[in-house]
C-alpha cells in the first residue's frame, strides 16, 4: 500500500459520513505524503487547519485509520509554512522555536512607558488619554446580521473565533478576501465588536488602508513618524480594511511592515481584507506578503440562493416590514451579484411603497430588480471564455485544456487563462484549476506571456483584440 491508496481509502470512508461542504473544506486540501510502519504523514495548509481537523475531525479520523492501518495506526500532521525569503518549509505538529521566522521590529519602551509620554494622535480624535479611542466600528456590522452560508461559513467561523481570543488563535493574520459587497468590511467590524464586548479593556481600532496611508504621509510631512508608529503599535486588535490599496506604496509597506511585526511578536491581533487573495497581490513587497500567510486567508463567496434568500428574510425583520415569499424568491433568484446590491434592491422596494405609497407586488419587484440588473455588468464565466477562445481558434476546450505543448493550443490556453484574470475576479489559483489543472504560478507566466506577445507580435496582438471585442461587444 502507499500513501496516497491509503488516504484516498480514507476519503471515501469520510465523504460518506459528513457534509460534502465540510469533505470539500477541510480534507480536500490534505495531501498525503508517505506511510511508514502504519504511520500515515499528511500535509495541512496551516497550523488552524491542522487544530480545526483536531477539534472537530479527530474521531472520524481514527475511526478510518484503524479500519485502513489496523489499531496501531496513527496519523502524522505536516503543517506547510513560509520562511522570510517565500519559500515553503514543512514542519511535524509543532513549529520548533529555532525554525520560526526571525522578525526584527523597532526596539521600544513597554507599551506603560509609552501611556505616561504625550503620544501623539494621528486620528485628531478627542479622548486619545490612556488611549481611549474611538475605535471607528459601525455598530450595524455585527456577528447577528450577518447571516451564515455555504459561502461564507470558514471565514466567519475564523473570525468569530478571533473575537473570542484576539491574538490567542493560529490565524493571526486574519485576511479575509472577496468581490465587492460580499459583507468583507461588514465581518472585519463584527469581529471588532465582539472583542471590544468580551474584552473592554483591549483597544481595538477600525480603519481603512486608504486612511493609514494618508495618515503615514502626513506623518513624514510633519516629521513625527515615530509617533505615528508608536501608536499603532499600542493597539491591541487592528482591523485594516482594503490592504490591497497599500500596492506599489513603499514608504506605506515599509511602516506596516514594522508595525505588524511588533504586533505580532506581543501577541496582538491583525484583521486584514482584500479584493484579492495574497498570492494575486500585485506589488506588494515579497516579505509583506509572507506575513499575509501567516495566519488563515479566508475568502467570502457570491452568496449561494439559500443564503440570498435568509439575507432579505433578515433584512425585512429587521426593518418590520412584510413581504410575499413570492417576491422574496424572485428577488433573490435574479440578483446573484452580491449582498449589497440585494439589500439595495430590499431597501428601494420599501421605498417605492413608503413615498409612493404603493403596494409591494410582483410586478414592481419586477420593475426594481430590472433596473438592478441593467446596472450590473455581467461578469463573464471562466467556461465561456474558454468556450469562445476554442471556438475562435478552431478547437475542442478539451484540447486548450490539455496538455500538449503544441505553440497555437499553448497560445490559446494562454489567452484563456489572460481574459479570466481580466474579465473575472476569480484568484489565479480558481482560473488554473478551471483551465487544466495549472497553478497560479502558470496562470501568472501566461498573463506575462500575453502582455509580452501583444506588443512584440502583430498577428498574436490581433488575437487579443479580435477576442476583445468578442467579451466586451
Amino acid at each position: 500500500m502507499t500513501a496516497l491508496t491509503v488516504w484516498n481509502n480514507c476519503l471515501s470512508f469520510v465523504k460518506d459520513n459528513i457534509q460534502l461542504q465540510a469533505y470539500k473544506t477541510w480534507f480536500e486540501p490534505i495531501i498525503p505524503i508517505k506511510l511508514q510502519d502504519n504511520i500515515l504523514s499528511v500535509q495541512v495548509p496551516s497550523k488552524f487547519f491542522y487544530e480545526w481537523l483536531e477539534e472537530h475531525y479527530v474521531k472520524l479520523l481514527k475511526v478510518v485509520l484503524t479500519k485502513e492501518l489496523g489499531k496501531d495506526a496513527k496519523l502524522v500532521y505536516i503543517i506547510k509554512m513560509e520562511n522570510n525569503y517565500g519559500n515553503d518549509i514543512s514542519f511535524t505538529e509543532k513549529i520548533p522555536s529555532e525554525y520560526k521566522p526571525k522578525i526584527k521590529s523597532q526596539d521600544l519602551d513597554s507599551s506603560s512607558n509609552f501611556l505616561k509620554t504625550n503620544l501623539t494622535n494621528p486620528f485628531i480624535i478627542p479622548g486619545i488619554k490612556n488611549l481611549k479611542i474611538d475605535s471607528q466600528l459601525n455598530l450595524n456590522y455585527n456577528f447577528e446580521s450577518f447571516l451564515e452560508g455555504d459561502s461564507n461559513r470558514l471565514a466567519r467561523s475564523a473570525g468569530y473565533a478571533v473575537s473570542k481570543r484576539p491574538g490567542g488563535t493560529s490565524f493571526n493574520p486574519l485576511l479575509i478576501f472577496g468581490g465587492v459587497g460580499l459583507g468583507k468590511t461588514h465581518l472585519a467590524n463584527a469581529i471588532g465588536i465582539n472583542v471590544k464586548q468580551a474584552f473592554p479593556e483591549k483597544t481595538v481600532l477600525y480603519i481603512s488602508a486608504e486612511k493609514f496611508t494618508q495618515q503615514y504621509v502626513d506623518s513624514v510631512k510633519k516629521n513625527n513618524r515615530n509617533d505615528f508608529i508608536h501608536f499603532y503599535q499600542l493597539i491591541d486588535v487592528l482591523i485594516i480594511d482594503d490592504v490591497q490599496f497599500f500596492s506599489g506604496k513603499s514608504g506605506t509597506q515599509d511602516v506596516f511592515f514594522h508595525i505588524f511585526n511588533h504586533l505580532h511578536q506581543n501577541g496582538k491581533q491583525v484583521v486584514l481584507t482584500s479584493d484579492k487573495a495574497p498570492v494575486d497581490m500585485q506589488e506588494i513587497e515579497q516579505r509583506l506578503l509572507s506575513r499575509f500567510k501567516w495566519g488563515l486567508s479566508a475568502e467570502l463567496q457570491t452568496p449561494d440562493y439559500e443564503t440570498r434568500i435568509s439575507i432579505i428574510k433578515n433584512k425585512l425583520s429587521r426593518d418590520g416590514v412584510l413581504m410575499d415569499e413570492e417576491i422574496i424568491y424572485y428577488v433573490a433568484k435574479h440578483i446573484k451579484t452580491n449582498i449589497r446590491e440585494l439589500e439595495g434592491a430590499i431597501i428601494s422596494l420599501m421605498a417605492q411603497s413608503s413615498f409612493n405609497k404603493k403596494q409591494i407586488t410582483l410586478d414592481l419587484a419586477k420593475v426594481i430588480v430590472e433596473k438592478f440588473v441593467k446596472n450590473t455588468k455581467k461578469e463573464i464565466s471562466i467556461d465561456q471564455i474558454q468556450k469562445v477562445v476554442s471556438d475562435y481558434f478552431q478547437m475542442d476546450v478539451s484540447t486548450l485544456q490539455s496538455k500538449t505543448r503544441k505553440r497555437h493550443i499553448v497560445q490559446a490556453r494562454q489567452l484563456a487563462m489572460f481574459f479570466s484574470k481580466k474579465f473575472t475576479k476569480a484568484s489565479l489559483a480558481s482560473i488554473g484549476t478551471k483551465i487544466g489543472h495549472r497553478d497560479h504560478a502558470t496562470v501568472l507566466h501566461a498573463c506575462k506571456t500575453v502582455d509580452n506577445l501583444a506588443f512584440t507580435d502583430k498577428q498574436f496582438r490581433k488575437y487579443v483584440e479580435d477576442l476583445d471585442k468578442k467579451f466586451t461587444d
